[in-house]
């Protein structure tokens, strides 16, 4: 393997609107065609060094070096919500700054690469949230660019498309960096993690698959535990001996002062320990008090071979029945639980007087333009005051620094945990979950899936994600690609 840098930080100091620092002296290289994770906490920066990178945001001081003028491709989490109405075939033309040459031709073979069988005059926002997935990271593909930046790549991604991605990124012969909250993702073809502490805001480099470096960084955080233990001991023992012989004369005194000056360096010495991600709060979801059907669905529209179906169904919900619908990417889980949620279903319905939860997979149910605030507010009940909507934010870890700020200068993490919040104030009688996990730090998602499966009202909810769904258990099956 090459080892020519393609890209360098060098001291990078950067801010977000001049109040919130991201870098503070950051410095790290990346090798020609490495295969790089980028780690950190959500809201810690991660898509704002993205951005670096590409030269969409500046640094304040340092110097961000792409070697040679490498060209840099961005595979987004989420698809423009501006380009909904574009065509595949409008879409990828976007790709490039004058109309290619044999436009069809590098269009099918990207396609191919992900495993993306749509017509390209299909609208972009007409496809399911994993074919969108497939076509965010094919529009990055046929740029053919030098460095590929893959944020979340795996979200809405069935097995099938993760196995896919992957066998991809190891036989890609280029450079990339993908940030990613999947730890079995990653460390299929990952050599190497660059870590952003969100506390220090500085940037570390490991060398090795995911696992590993996982487990290099708890060693070392057990090492400095070790080590400021037996420090805070000594310093106690010198602070004693301070103040006995601070009370003596002569002699006594210049040995006071003495350790106390040799005390301050050994403080000096404690170790900053790296404080991981804090986690969310066990948190429940209340439930609105209703009696008899809540949901009931007759139909299903299915698609196969790009055809919608309607199939017919038999299925009433309520309390405490929860279902799980299943089935491969593009067939229609997530279009039936939009038109459910927005009434405009016909063949399945949301009793009258029911309150809807909505978690969509792309937050189109939240007002980017509102503030975190408002948000929250927006989904209160009547009697629910102002004190418990900040206690139930702070638990999802937004605080009032968030507050002021417009949804759509989040992380996507972050509207995730909003999302929650908000799912929580509103105390709904039907919960609709589309893809909880996407976006959401794992560490938060045990306590997420215990929230959910002890939810006492109806639940309707689709899932890739295997581990998540074993934690919650489910009445009711609806598989779409079998009815």
């Amino acid at each position: 393997m090459s080892e020519e840098v393609i890209l360098r930080f060098d001291e990078v100091y950067f801010e977000y609107q001049h109040e919130k620092p991201i870098l503070d002296g950051a410095s790290f290289s990346v090798r020609k065609s490495a295969k790089i994770t980028l780690m950190g906490q959500n809201g810690a920066g991660k898509s704002s060094l993205f951005k670096l990178i590409t030269g969409e945001l500046k640094p304040k001081s340092g110097q961000v070096s792409v070697t040679n003028h490498a060209s840099i491709a961005t595979a987004h989490q989420v698809v423009a919500r501006d380009d909904f109405s574009l065509t595949v075939n409008e879409y990828f033309a976007k790709a490039f700054d004058e109309p290619a040459n044999d436009l069809p031709s590098k269009i099918y073979k990207v396609m191919t690469a992900v495993n993306l069988d749509v017509p390209t005059d299909r609208r972009v926002g007409e496809l399911s949230g994993g074919q969108q997935a497939r076509l965010l990271l094919a529009f990055a593909l046929i740029q053919e660019s030098d460095i590929l930046l893959l944020d979340e790549p795996t979200n809405n991604l069935d097995q099938a498309g993760i196995d896919r991605l992957i066998e991809f990124l190891v036989m890609y012969e280029k450079t990339v960096i993908v940030i990613s909250h999947d730890a079995d993702f990653l460390n299929c073809f990952t050599e190497g993690v660059i870590y952003l502490d969100i506390f220090t805001k500085k940037i570390e480099s490991y060398v090795g698959d995911y696992y590993s470096v996982v487990e290099e960084i708890t060693r070392r955080v057990e090492r400095e535990q070790r080590k400021n233990a037996q420090l805070k001991r000594t310093i106690i023992d010198r602070k004693e001996k301070v103040n006995f012989f601070a009370n003596k004369g002569g002699k006594m005194r210049k040995l006071a002062k003495k350790l106390k000056d040799e005390t301050i360096e050994l403080e000096e010495d404690m170790v900053d320990i790296r404080r991981e991600d804090k986690t969310i709060r066990n948190f429940t979801i209340p439930v609105q008090d209703i009696v008899g059907k809540i949901v009931e669905i007759n139909g299903i529209k299915v698609i196969h071979n790009h055809e919608p179906q309607i199939k017919n169904v038999d299925l009433v919900l309520r309390k405490k029945m929860h279902l799980i619908v299943t089935g491969p990417n593009g067939v229609g889980k997530s279009t039936f639980l939009r038109s459910l949620v927005s009434g405009k279903n016909e063949n399945a319905k949301i009793l009258d007087e029911v309150r809807a939860g909505y978690y969509s997979q792309d937050f189109s149910n939240l007002d980017f333009d509102q503030t975190v605030f408002d948000s929250l507010t927006s989904a209160l009940i009547d009697d629910t005051d102002i004190l418990t909507l900040r206690s139930v934010a702070a638990g999802f870890l937004i605080g009032g620094d968030l507050m002021g700020h417009k949804v759509n200068e989040l992380s996507e993490g972050q509207k995730g945990l909003l999302s929650f919040a908000r799912l929580v104030l509103m105390q709904p009688g039907l919960l609709v979950l589309d893809e909880p996990t996407n976006h959401v730090n794992f560490r938060h998602l045990p306590i997420i899936a215990k929230a959910v499966n002890e939810y006492q009202g109806a639940m309707i909810m689709v899932s890739h994600m295997p581990d998540f769904v074993s934690q919650i258990k489910f009445d009711e099956e609806l598989n779409l690609e079998k009815i």
